[in-house]
Protein backbone atom coordinates (compact mmCIF):
# COMPACT_ATOMS: atom_id res chain seq x y z
CA UNK A 1 0.00 0.00 0.00
CA UNK A 2 1.38 3.40 -0.89
CA UNK A 3 1.85 6.08 1.73
CA UNK A 4 -1.25 8.04 2.60
CA UNK A 5 -0.30 10.95 4.85
CA UNK A 6 -2.54 13.26 6.84
CA UNK A 7 -0.67 16.57 7.11
CA UNK A 8 -2.09 18.74 9.86
CA UNK A 9 -3.06 22.30 8.86
CA UNK A 10 -4.87 23.80 11.87
CA UNK A 11 -5.86 27.15 10.43
CA UNK A 12 -8.06 25.29 7.94
CA UNK A 13 -8.70 22.28 10.11
CA UNK A 14 -12.08 20.70 10.39
CA UNK A 15 -13.44 20.53 13.92
CA UNK A 16 -16.61 18.74 14.76
CA UNK A 17 -19.15 21.04 16.32
CA UNK A 18 -21.35 20.01 19.21
CA UNK A 19 -24.98 20.59 20.18
CA UNK A 20 -26.54 21.08 23.59
CA UNK A 21 -29.06 18.54 24.80
CA UNK A 22 -31.96 19.76 26.89
CA UNK A 23 -33.11 16.19 27.38
CA UNK A 24 -29.69 15.32 28.76
CA UNK A 25 -29.97 18.15 31.24
CA UNK A 26 -33.32 16.78 32.38
CA UNK A 27 -31.61 13.43 32.94
CA UNK A 28 -29.08 15.10 35.22
CA UNK A 29 -31.66 16.49 37.58
CA UNK A 30 -33.67 13.26 37.72
CA UNK A 31 -33.04 10.37 40.14
CA UNK A 32 -30.65 7.68 38.88
CA UNK A 33 -31.84 4.69 40.87
CA UNK A 34 -32.28 2.80 37.63
CA UNK A 35 -28.75 3.62 36.37
CA UNK A 36 -26.01 1.25 37.21
CA UNK A 37 2.93 27.08 28.37
CA UNK A 38 2.17 30.51 26.43
CA UNK A 39 -0.49 29.17 24.02
CA UNK A 40 -0.01 29.07 20.28
CA UNK A 41 -2.67 30.76 18.14
CA UNK A 42 -5.95 28.82 18.07
CA UNK A 43 -7.16 27.01 14.97
CA UNK A 44 -10.15 28.08 12.96
CA UNK A 45 -13.00 25.69 13.66
CA UNK A 46 -14.77 24.46 10.54
CA UNK A 47 -18.43 23.75 11.14
CA UNK A 48 -19.87 20.35 10.39
CA UNK A 49 -17.10 18.80 8.28
CA UNK A 50 -16.09 15.16 8.71
CA UNK A 51 -12.45 14.51 9.55
CA UNK A 52 -10.70 11.57 7.92
CA UNK A 53 -7.62 9.79 9.30
CA UNK A 54 -4.50 8.67 7.44
CA UNK A 55 -4.43 5.01 6.36
CA UNK A 56 -1.70 2.34 6.17
CA UNK A 57 -1.52 -1.45 6.16
CA UNK A 58 2.09 -2.22 7.20
CA UNK A 59 3.14 0.29 9.81
CA UNK A 60 2.50 3.84 10.98
CA UNK A 61 4.13 6.73 12.83
CA UNK A 62 2.22 9.72 14.17
CA UNK A 63 4.32 12.55 15.59
CA UNK A 64 4.20 16.23 16.32
CA UNK A 65 6.79 16.99 13.61
CA UNK A 66 6.79 15.63 10.06
CA UNK A 67 10.50 15.08 9.37
CA UNK A 68 10.87 12.93 12.48
CA UNK A 69 7.73 10.94 11.57
CA UNK A 70 9.15 10.20 8.11
CA UNK A 71 12.45 9.07 9.67
CA UNK A 72 10.50 6.60 11.80
CA UNK A 73 8.56 5.23 8.81
CA UNK A 74 11.82 4.75 6.92
CA UNK A 75 13.13 2.58 9.77
CA UNK A 76 9.92 0.49 9.63
CA UNK A 77 10.27 0.11 5.85
CA UNK A 78 13.83 -1.16 6.28
CA UNK A 79 12.71 -3.93 8.61
CA UNK A 80 12.94 -2.22 11.98
CA UNK A 81 10.39 -2.80 14.70
CA UNK A 82 8.37 -0.20 16.60
CA UNK A 83 11.13 0.30 19.18
CA UNK A 84 13.80 0.86 16.52
CA UNK A 85 11.57 3.47 14.93
CA UNK A 86 10.81 5.07 18.31
CA UNK A 87 14.50 5.50 19.09
CA UNK A 88 15.10 7.14 15.70
CA UNK A 89 12.08 9.41 16.13
CA UNK A 90 13.01 10.28 19.72
CA UNK A 91 16.49 11.46 18.75
CA UNK A 92 15.24 13.20 15.60
CA UNK A 93 12.68 15.26 17.52
CA UNK A 94 15.52 16.63 19.66
CA UNK A 95 16.64 18.34 16.46
CA UNK A 96 13.41 19.11 14.62
CA UNK A 97 11.10 19.97 17.57
CA UNK A 98 13.50 21.67 20.00
CA UNK A 99 10.77 23.09 22.23
CA UNK A 100 9.68 19.59 23.32
CA UNK A 101 11.72 16.84 21.67
CA UNK A 102 14.84 16.53 23.72
CA UNK A 103 18.05 15.07 25.01
CA UNK A 104 17.92 17.28 28.10
CA UNK A 105 14.54 16.16 29.46
CA UNK A 106 12.79 12.89 30.18
CA UNK A 107 9.56 10.95 29.89
CA UNK A 108 7.75 7.64 29.72
CA UNK A 109 7.44 4.88 27.14
CA UNK A 110 5.02 1.98 26.81
CA UNK A 111 6.24 -0.88 24.62
CA UNK A 112 3.81 -3.56 23.47
CA UNK A 113 5.38 -6.78 22.17
CA UNK A 114 2.83 -8.58 20.06
CA UNK A 115 4.58 -11.99 19.94
CA UNK A 116 4.96 -12.12 23.70
CA UNK A 117 1.55 -10.47 24.27
CA UNK A 118 3.00 -8.22 26.95
CA UNK A 119 3.53 -4.54 27.64
CA UNK A 120 6.46 -2.98 29.49
CA UNK A 121 6.66 0.50 30.94
CA UNK A 122 9.94 2.43 30.77
CA UNK A 123 10.30 5.30 33.23
CA UNK A 124 12.98 7.75 32.17
CA UNK A 125 11.58 10.68 34.11
CA UNK A 126 14.11 13.29 35.24
CA UNK A 127 15.41 13.00 38.81
CA UNK A 128 16.36 15.64 41.35
CA UNK A 129 20.08 15.98 42.15
CA UNK A 130 21.25 14.29 45.34
CA UNK A 131 21.67 17.71 46.96
CA UNK A 132 17.97 18.64 46.84
CA UNK A 133 16.51 19.54 50.24
CA UNK A 134 12.75 19.61 50.72
CA UNK A 135 12.75 23.41 51.08
CA UNK A 136 14.83 24.00 47.93
CA UNK A 137 12.18 26.22 46.29
CA UNK A 138 11.18 28.21 49.39
CA UNK A 139 12.38 31.58 50.64
CA UNK A 140 13.52 32.36 54.17
CA UNK A 141 9.91 32.83 55.29
CA UNK A 142 8.88 29.41 54.02
CA UNK A 143 6.95 30.69 50.98
CA UNK A 144 7.30 29.09 47.54
CA UNK A 145 9.33 31.11 45.02
CA UNK A 146 8.23 30.20 41.51
CA UNK A 147 11.36 31.65 39.88
CA UNK A 148 13.59 29.16 41.69
CA UNK A 149 11.95 26.14 40.04
CA UNK A 150 11.05 27.72 36.69
CA UNK A 151 13.83 30.18 35.85
CA UNK A 152 17.03 28.95 37.50
CA UNK A 153 19.32 25.94 37.47
CA UNK A 154 17.59 24.66 40.61
CA UNK A 155 14.71 23.56 38.38
CA UNK A 156 16.85 21.29 36.17
CA UNK A 157 16.36 17.58 36.76
CA UNK A 158 18.92 14.99 35.74
CA UNK A 159 17.91 14.20 32.13
CA UNK A 160 16.58 10.73 31.37
CA UNK A 161 15.89 10.68 27.62
CA UNK A 162 19.18 9.23 26.44
CA UNK A 163 19.05 6.50 29.10
CA UNK A 164 15.43 5.69 28.32
CA UNK A 165 15.84 5.41 24.56
CA UNK A 166 19.02 3.38 25.02
CA UNK A 167 17.33 0.96 27.43
CA UNK A 168 14.40 0.48 25.05
CA UNK A 169 16.71 -0.35 22.14
CA UNK A 170 18.93 -2.64 24.20
CA UNK A 171 16.05 -4.69 25.60
CA UNK A 172 13.37 -4.53 22.90
CA UNK A 173 14.89 -3.44 19.60
CA UNK A 174 14.87 -5.81 16.63
CA UNK A 175 18.66 -6.21 16.63
CA UNK A 176 18.78 -5.10 13.00
CA UNK A 177 19.99 -1.58 13.76
CA UNK A 178 22.80 -0.24 15.91
CA UNK A 179 22.30 2.87 18.00
CA UNK A 180 24.61 4.72 15.61
CA UNK A 181 22.39 3.82 12.65
CA UNK A 182 19.26 5.03 14.41
CA UNK A 183 20.88 8.27 15.54
CA UNK A 184 22.40 8.97 12.11
CA UNK A 185 19.32 10.68 10.60
CA UNK A 186 19.17 13.10 13.53
CA UNK A 187 22.89 13.82 13.16
CA UNK A 188 22.47 14.58 9.46
CA UNK A 189 19.50 16.89 10.02
CA UNK A 190 21.22 18.75 12.87
CA UNK A 191 24.37 19.28 10.82
CA UNK A 192 22.71 20.31 7.55
CA UNK A 193 20.03 22.34 9.28
CA UNK A 194 16.27 22.67 9.02
CA UNK A 195 14.14 25.42 7.56
CA UNK A 196 12.39 27.54 10.15
CA UNK A 197 8.72 26.97 9.47
CA UNK A 198 5.58 25.41 10.94
CA UNK A 199 5.73 24.86 14.72
CA UNK A 200 9.31 26.12 15.04
CA UNK A 201 8.48 29.48 13.48
CA UNK A 202 5.30 29.74 15.56
CA UNK A 203 6.97 28.93 18.87
CA UNK A 204 10.20 30.95 18.88
CA UNK A 205 8.62 34.41 19.30
CA UNK A 206 6.84 33.17 22.44
CA UNK A 207 10.12 32.24 24.15
CA UNK A 208 12.40 34.96 22.82
CA UNK A 209 12.91 36.52 26.25
CA UNK A 210 13.61 33.14 27.88
CA UNK A 211 16.22 32.20 25.27
CA UNK A 212 17.81 35.65 25.31
CA UNK A 213 18.84 35.17 28.95
CA UNK A 214 21.41 32.55 28.03
CA UNK A 215 24.20 33.34 25.49
CA UNK A 216 24.54 29.72 24.30
CA UNK A 217 20.81 29.57 23.57
CA UNK A 218 20.71 32.96 21.88
CA UNK A 219 23.50 31.99 19.49
CA UNK A 220 21.44 29.05 18.21
CA UNK A 221 17.85 30.32 18.15
CA UNK A 222 18.15 34.13 17.86
CA UNK A 223 19.71 36.61 15.44
CA UNK A 224 22.61 38.77 16.67
CA UNK A 225 20.12 41.60 17.31
CA UNK A 226 18.14 39.34 19.67
CA UNK A 227 15.20 38.72 17.35
CA UNK A 228 14.09 35.09 16.90
CA UNK A 229 14.81 33.07 13.80
CA UNK A 230 11.83 33.36 11.48
CA UNK A 231 10.42 31.88 8.28
CA UNK A 232 13.10 31.76 5.60
CA UNK A 233 15.92 31.27 8.13
CA UNK A 234 17.76 28.00 8.64
CA UNK A 235 18.46 26.42 12.04
CA UNK A 236 21.81 24.60 12.11
CA UNK A 237 22.76 22.76 15.33
CA UNK A 238 26.38 21.68 14.90
CA UNK A 239 27.14 21.12 18.59
CA UNK A 240 24.04 18.97 18.96
CA UNK A 241 25.06 16.96 15.89
CA UNK A 242 28.42 16.21 17.51
CA UNK A 243 26.78 15.11 20.77
CA UNK A 244 24.33 12.86 18.91
CA UNK A 245 27.20 11.35 16.92
CA UNK A 246 29.08 10.62 20.14
CA UNK A 247 25.99 8.94 21.64
CA UNK A 248 25.64 6.78 18.54
CA UNK A 249 29.29 5.79 18.73
CA UNK A 250 29.75 5.32 22.48
CA UNK A 251 26.20 4.82 23.77
CA UNK A 252 24.60 6.59 26.72
CA UNK A 253 27.99 6.78 28.46
CA UNK A 254 28.85 9.64 26.06
CA UNK A 255 26.04 11.68 27.60
CA UNK A 256 26.26 10.77 31.30
CA UNK A 257 30.05 10.78 31.63
CA UNK A 258 32.96 12.67 30.11
CA UNK A 259 33.02 16.05 28.30
CA UNK A 260 29.28 16.30 27.60
CA UNK A 261 28.37 15.60 31.22
CA UNK A 262 30.96 18.12 32.40
CA UNK A 263 29.45 20.81 30.16
CA UNK A 264 25.93 20.06 31.37
CA UNK A 265 26.95 20.27 35.02
CA UNK A 266 28.94 23.47 34.48
CA UNK A 267 25.97 25.17 32.79
CA UNK A 268 23.46 24.04 35.42
CA UNK A 269 25.64 25.16 38.30
CA UNK A 270 26.39 28.50 36.62
CA UNK A 271 22.61 29.00 36.49
CA UNK A 272 22.34 28.37 40.25
CA UNK A 273 21.67 24.62 40.23
CA UNK A 274 23.10 21.81 42.34
CA UNK A 275 23.68 19.04 39.80
CA UNK A 276 26.95 17.09 39.99
CA UNK A 277 28.81 14.69 37.73
CA UNK A 278 27.83 11.87 40.08
CA UNK A 279 24.13 12.76 39.63
CA UNK A 280 24.50 12.19 35.89
CA UNK A 281 26.68 9.09 36.17
CA UNK A 282 24.31 7.39 38.62
CA UNK A 283 21.08 8.08 36.68
CA UNK A 284 19.19 4.99 35.50
CA UNK A 285 16.05 4.51 33.44
CA UNK A 286 13.68 2.07 35.17
CA UNK A 287 11.34 -0.63 33.88
CA UNK A 288 8.05 -0.76 35.77
CA UNK A 289 4.93 -2.89 35.57
CA UNK A 290 2.22 -1.06 33.60
CA UNK A 291 -1.24 -0.44 35.02
CA UNK A 292 -4.26 -2.37 33.72
CA UNK A 293 -7.88 -1.28 33.81
CA UNK A 294 -11.08 -2.11 31.94
CA UNK A 295 -13.70 0.16 30.43
CA UNK A 296 -16.80 -1.26 28.73
CA UNK A 297 -14.95 -4.36 27.55
CA UNK A 298 -11.77 -2.53 26.50
CA UNK A 299 -8.51 -3.08 28.38
CA UNK A 300 -6.62 0.10 29.25
CA UNK A 301 -2.84 -0.26 29.70
CA UNK A 302 -1.14 2.82 31.12
CA UNK A 303 1.94 4.20 32.86
CA UNK A 304 2.32 3.73 36.64
CA UNK A 305 3.69 6.42 38.98
CA UNK A 306 5.64 8.65 38.91
CA UNK A 307 3.23 9.28 36.07
CA UNK A 308 -0.11 10.28 37.51
CA UNK A 309 -1.63 9.95 34.05
CA UNK A 310 -2.25 6.21 34.04
CA UNK A 311 -3.76 6.10 37.52
CA UNK A 312 -6.23 8.87 36.91
CA UNK A 313 -7.22 7.90 33.37
CA UNK A 314 -8.27 4.49 34.74
CA UNK A 315 -9.86 6.10 37.81
CA UNK A 316 -11.87 8.50 35.63
CA UNK A 317 -13.03 5.76 33.27
CA UNK A 318 -14.08 3.59 36.22
CA UNK A 319 -16.24 6.40 37.58
CA UNK A 320 -17.76 7.25 34.20
CA UNK A 321 -18.56 3.62 33.40
CA UNK A 322 -21.55 3.87 35.73
CA UNK A 323 -23.25 6.55 33.60
CA UNK A 324 -25.05 6.16 30.23
CA UNK A 325 -22.73 8.45 28.27
CA UNK A 326 -23.55 7.07 24.81
CA UNK A 327 -27.27 7.61 25.30
CA UNK A 328 -26.71 11.23 26.31
CA UNK A 329 -24.61 12.12 23.27
CA UNK A 330 -21.08 13.37 22.70
CA UNK A 331 -20.43 16.77 24.24
CA UNK A 332 -23.95 17.12 25.58
CA UNK A 333 -24.29 19.29 28.65
CA UNK A 334 -25.14 16.12 30.60
CA UNK A 335 -21.90 14.36 29.68
CA UNK A 336 -19.67 17.39 30.13
CA UNK A 337 -21.17 17.94 33.57
CA UNK A 338 -20.44 14.34 34.59
CA UNK A 339 -16.91 14.45 33.17
CA UNK A 340 -16.13 17.64 35.05
CA UNK A 341 -17.47 16.32 38.35
CA UNK A 342 -15.44 13.12 37.96
CA UNK A 343 -12.34 15.08 37.02
CA UNK A 344 -12.52 17.12 40.23
CA UNK A 345 -12.49 13.94 42.30
CA UNK A 346 -9.54 12.44 40.40
CA UNK A 347 -7.41 15.59 40.65
CA UNK A 348 -8.14 15.88 44.37
CA UNK A 349 -6.74 12.35 44.74
CA UNK A 350 -3.74 13.30 42.60
CA UNK A 351 -2.85 16.12 44.96
CA UNK A 352 -3.15 13.90 48.02
CA UNK A 353 -1.63 10.58 47.06
CA UNK A 354 0.64 10.66 44.00
CA UNK A 355 4.44 10.85 44.06
CA UNK A 356 7.62 8.92 43.27
CA UNK A 357 6.77 5.27 44.13
CA UNK A 358 10.41 4.57 44.97
CA UNK A 359 10.25 7.07 47.84
CA UNK A 360 6.62 7.31 49.00
CA UNK A 361 3.81 4.73 49.22
CA UNK A 362 1.19 5.31 46.51
CA UNK A 363 -2.17 3.47 46.92
CA UNK A 364 -2.38 2.62 43.22
CA UNK A 365 -4.51 -0.51 43.48
CA UNK A 366 -7.09 1.29 45.58
CA UNK A 367 -7.24 4.32 43.30
CA UNK A 368 -7.87 2.23 40.16
CA UNK A 369 -10.28 -0.25 41.75
CA UNK A 370 -13.93 -0.51 40.67
CA UNK A 371 -15.03 -0.46 44.32
CA UNK A 372 -13.36 2.90 44.94
CA UNK A 373 -14.93 4.26 41.74
CA UNK A 374 -18.35 3.30 43.09
CA UNK A 375 -17.70 5.39 46.19
CA UNK A 376 -16.55 8.32 44.06
CA UNK A 377 -19.67 8.08 41.87
CA UNK A 378 -21.78 8.43 44.96
CA UNK A 379 -20.02 11.74 45.65
CA UNK A 380 -21.34 13.26 42.41
CA UNK A 381 -24.48 15.35 42.77
CA UNK A 382 -26.63 15.27 39.65
CA UNK A 383 -28.48 18.43 40.69
CA UNK A 384 -25.64 20.92 41.00
CA UNK A 385 -21.85 21.10 40.68
CA UNK A 386 -20.03 20.73 43.98
CA UNK A 387 -17.61 23.57 44.77
CA UNK A 388 -14.02 22.33 44.77
CA UNK A 389 -13.58 23.64 48.30
CA UNK A 390 -16.03 20.97 49.49
CA UNK A 391 -14.16 18.12 47.77
CA UNK A 392 -11.54 16.23 49.73
CA UNK A 393 -9.65 13.09 48.75
CA UNK A 394 -11.34 9.93 50.03
CA UNK A 395 -9.44 6.94 51.43
CA UNK A 396 -8.61 4.39 48.70
CA UNK A 397 -6.66 2.16 51.06
CA UNK A 398 -9.53 -0.27 51.86
CA UNK A 399 -9.33 -1.35 48.22
CA UNK A 400 -5.58 -2.00 48.29
CA UNK A 401 -4.59 -5.63 48.03
CA UNK A 402 -1.36 -7.46 49.39
CA UNK A 403 5.80 22.00 26.22
CA UNK A 404 5.88 17.99 26.06
CA UNK A 405 5.45 15.88 22.92
CA UNK A 406 4.01 12.46 22.18
CA UNK A 407 4.47 10.01 19.33
CA UNK A 408 2.74 6.73 18.55
CA UNK A 409 4.17 3.89 16.43
CA UNK A 410 2.86 0.50 15.30
CA UNK A 411 4.93 -1.88 13.18
CA UNK A 412 3.92 -4.59 10.68
CA UNK A 413 3.79 -7.25 13.41
CA UNK A 414 1.44 -5.17 15.54
CA UNK A 415 4.01 -4.25 18.17
CA UNK A 416 3.68 -0.67 19.36
CA UNK A 417 5.30 2.21 21.20
CA UNK A 418 3.51 5.06 22.95
CA UNK A 419 6.08 7.63 24.05
CA UNK A 420 5.67 10.97 25.79
CA UNK A 421 8.67 13.09 26.77
CA UNK A 422 9.19 16.69 27.77
CA UNK A 423 11.31 19.65 28.82
CA UNK A 424 8.34 20.96 30.88
CA UNK A 425 8.05 24.52 29.55
CA UNK A 426 8.35 25.14 25.83
CA UNK A 427 12.16 25.01 25.32
CA UNK A 428 12.44 24.02 29.00
CA UNK A 429 14.54 26.40 31.05
CA UNK A 430 15.61 27.98 27.77
CA UNK A 431 19.20 27.16 28.73
CA UNK A 432 21.44 25.36 26.25
CA UNK A 433 24.41 23.71 27.96
CA UNK A 434 27.41 25.55 26.53
CA UNK A 435 29.09 23.65 23.69
CA UNK A 436 26.49 20.86 23.51
CA UNK A 437 23.40 22.23 21.77
CA UNK A 438 21.33 20.50 24.49
CA UNK A 439 18.33 22.41 25.84
CA UNK A 440 17.85 21.70 29.54
CA UNK A 441 14.57 21.07 31.33
CA UNK A 442 12.94 22.92 34.23
CA UNK A 443 11.07 19.77 35.23
CA UNK A 444 11.57 20.07 38.98
CA UNK A 445 8.80 22.69 38.97
CA UNK A 446 6.52 19.62 38.91
CA UNK A 447 7.34 19.03 42.58
CA UNK A 448 5.04 20.56 45.18
CA UNK A 449 7.33 23.28 46.54
CA UNK A 450 5.12 23.22 49.64
CA UNK A 451 1.68 21.70 50.28
CA UNK A 452 -0.96 23.68 48.39
CA UNK A 453 1.50 25.75 46.31
CA UNK A 454 0.55 25.46 42.60
CA UNK A 455 3.08 24.63 39.92
CA UNK A 456 3.16 26.41 36.55
CA UNK A 457 0.10 24.46 35.40
CA UNK A 458 -1.94 25.32 38.49
CA UNK A 459 -1.63 21.83 39.97
CA UNK A 460 -1.28 21.58 43.72
CA UNK A 461 0.31 18.73 45.64
CA UNK A 462 1.25 17.56 49.08
CA UNK A 463 4.00 15.77 50.96
CA UNK A 464 3.95 12.78 48.59
CA UNK A 465 5.31 15.01 45.81
CA UNK A 466 7.67 17.18 47.86
CA UNK A 467 11.22 17.73 46.55
CA UNK A 468 13.87 15.31 47.74
CA UNK A 469 17.27 13.83 46.86
CA UNK A 470 17.17 11.85 43.60
CA UNK A 471 13.38 11.89 43.71
CA UNK A 472 11.40 11.89 40.46
CA UNK A 473 8.71 14.58 40.32
CA UNK A 474 5.14 13.60 39.60
CA UNK A 475 4.08 13.91 35.96
CA UNK A 476 0.80 14.05 34.06
CA UNK A 477 2.32 12.39 30.98
CA UNK A 478 0.15 9.48 29.93
CA UNK A 479 1.20 7.30 26.99
CA UNK A 480 -1.67 4.82 26.75
CA UNK A 481 -2.60 1.61 24.92
CA UNK A 482 -6.11 0.19 24.53
CA UNK A 483 -6.90 -3.46 23.68
CA UNK A 484 -10.09 -5.20 22.60
CA UNK A 485 -10.40 -8.99 22.89
CA UNK A 486 -6.65 -9.20 23.48
CA UNK A 487 -5.75 -7.31 20.31
CA UNK A 488 -4.12 -3.89 20.17
CA UNK A 489 -6.72 -1.27 19.25
CA UNK A 490 -5.41 2.20 20.14
CA UNK A 491 -2.04 3.87 20.75
CA UNK A 492 -2.36 7.42 22.04
CA UNK A 493 -0.98 10.23 24.16
CA UNK A 494 -0.53 13.99 24.12
CA UNK A 495 1.35 16.95 25.53
CA UNK A 496 -0.68 19.47 27.49
CA UNK A 497 0.63 19.72 31.06
CA UNK A 498 -2.10 19.09 33.60
CA UNK A 499 -4.61 18.57 30.76
CA UNK A 500 -2.90 15.44 29.39
CA UNK A 501 -4.96 13.15 31.61
CA UNK A 502 -8.26 14.57 30.41
CA UNK A 503 -7.19 14.73 26.74
CA UNK A 504 -6.39 11.01 26.67
CA UNK A 505 -9.53 10.11 28.65
CA UNK A 506 -11.74 12.05 26.22
CA UNK A 507 -10.16 10.40 23.16
CA UNK A 508 -10.97 6.98 24.65
CA UNK A 509 -14.54 8.07 25.44
CA UNK A 510 -15.06 9.49 21.95
CA UNK A 511 -14.03 6.20 20.36
CA UNK A 512 -15.64 3.72 22.77
CA UNK A 513 -18.86 5.54 23.71
CA UNK A 514 -19.53 7.73 20.69
CA UNK A 515 -18.14 5.71 17.78
CA UNK A 516 -15.90 8.44 16.40
CA UNK A 517 -13.01 7.60 14.09
CA UNK A 518 -9.57 8.47 15.43
CA UNK A 519 -9.38 11.77 13.53
CA UNK A 520 -12.80 12.88 14.78
CA UNK A 521 -11.87 11.95 18.34
CA UNK A 522 -8.63 13.91 18.03
CA UNK A 523 -10.36 17.01 16.67
CA UNK A 524 -13.35 16.99 19.04
CA UNK A 525 -13.76 19.97 21.39
CA UNK A 526 -12.01 19.30 24.73
CA UNK A 527 -13.01 20.13 28.30
CA UNK A 528 -10.96 20.07 31.49
CA UNK A 529 -11.39 20.49 35.24
CA UNK A 530 -8.48 19.87 37.64
CA UNK A 531 -10.22 20.55 40.98
CA UNK A 532 -8.16 23.67 41.69
CA UNK A 533 -8.71 26.27 40.43
CA UNK A 534 -12.49 25.67 40.55
CA UNK A 535 -13.02 26.31 36.86
CA UNK A 536 -14.41 24.23 34.00
CA UNK A 537 -12.20 24.95 31.00
CA UNK A 538 -13.60 24.40 27.50
CA UNK A 539 -12.08 24.93 24.08
CA UNK A 540 -13.53 27.48 21.69
CA UNK A 541 -16.19 25.86 19.53
CA UNK A 542 -18.41 24.47 22.26
CA UNK A 543 -22.01 25.45 21.65
CA UNK A 544 -22.97 28.58 23.68
CA UNK A 545 -26.25 26.93 24.71
CA UNK A 546 -24.27 24.04 26.22
CA UNK A 547 -22.14 26.52 28.16
CA UNK A 548 -25.24 28.23 29.53
CA UNK A 549 -26.65 24.88 30.68
CA UNK A 550 -23.39 24.08 32.47
CA UNK A 551 -23.37 27.47 34.17
CA UNK A 552 -26.98 26.90 35.27
CA UNK A 553 -25.78 23.71 36.98
CA UNK A 554 -23.20 25.67 38.97
CA UNK A 555 -20.04 25.47 36.88
CA UNK A 556 -17.83 28.48 36.33
CA UNK A 557 -17.01 28.00 32.63
CA UNK A 558 -13.88 29.53 31.08
CA UNK A 559 -13.43 29.39 27.30
CA UNK A 560 -9.81 28.82 26.23
CA UNK A 561 -7.82 28.57 23.03
CA UNK A 562 -7.13 25.03 21.78
CA UNK A 563 -4.80 22.86 23.88
CA UNK A 564 -2.79 19.67 23.55
CA UNK A 565 -1.45 17.85 20.50
CA UNK A 566 -2.56 14.21 20.58
CA UNK A 567 -0.86 11.76 18.22
CA UNK A 568 -2.80 8.52 17.88
CA UNK A 569 -3.11 5.28 15.91
CA UNK A 570 -6.22 3.10 15.75
CA UNK A 571 -5.91 -0.48 14.50
CA UNK A 572 -8.78 -2.58 13.19
CA UNK A 573 -8.89 -5.57 10.84
CA UNK A 574 -5.21 -5.19 10.01
CA UNK A 575 -5.56 -1.57 8.89
CA UNK A 576 -3.93 1.36 10.69
CA UNK A 577 -5.68 4.71 10.87
CA UNK A 578 -3.71 7.61 12.25
CA UNK A 579 -4.50 11.14 13.35
CA UNK A 580 -2.06 13.97 13.97
CA UNK A 581 -3.59 16.74 16.03
CA UNK A 582 -4.25 19.86 13.94
CA UNK A 583 -4.04 22.17 16.94
CA UNK A 584 -0.39 22.72 16.01
CA UNK A 585 1.25 22.95 12.62
CA UNK A 586 3.71 20.44 11.22
CA UNK A 587 2.24 17.31 12.82
CA UNK A 588 2.04 14.23 10.62
CA UNK A 589 0.40 10.81 10.53
CA UNK A 590 2.12 8.66 7.92
CA UNK A 591 2.59 4.99 7.14
CA UNK A 592 3.15 2.50 4.37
Amino acid sequence: MSIVAFQAKPWGAARKTVRASVLALLYLVAPIAAQAEPPLPPPIISQGARVLPALASHGMVVAQEGTAAKIGVDILRRGGNAVDAAVAVGFALAVTLPRAGNLGGGGFMLVYLTKEKKTVAIDYREAAPADTPREVFLDETGEAVAAKSRDSGLGVGVPGTVAGLSLALRNYGSGKFSLAELVAPAVAVARSGIDVEEDLADSLPHVQARLKRWPASARIFLHPDGSPLSRGDRLVQSDLASVLEAIGRDGERAFYEGPVAEKIVASVRAAGGRMTLDDLKSYRAVERAPLHGFYRGHEIVAMPPPSSGGVHIIELLNVLEGFPLAAQGANSAANIYLLAEAMKLAYADRAEYLGDPDQVPVPVKGLISKAYAERLRAEISLARARPSAEIKALDPMPYESDQTTHFSIVDSDGSAVANTYTLNFSYGLGLVAEGTGILLNNELDDFAAKPGAPNAYGLVGGAANAPGPRKRPLSSMAPTLVFRAGELELVTGSPGGSRIITIVTEIILDIVDFGMNIAEATEAVRIHHQWLPDELQVERGLNPDTIRLLEALGHKVAVHDAWGSAQSIFRENGVFTGAADTRQRGTLATGY
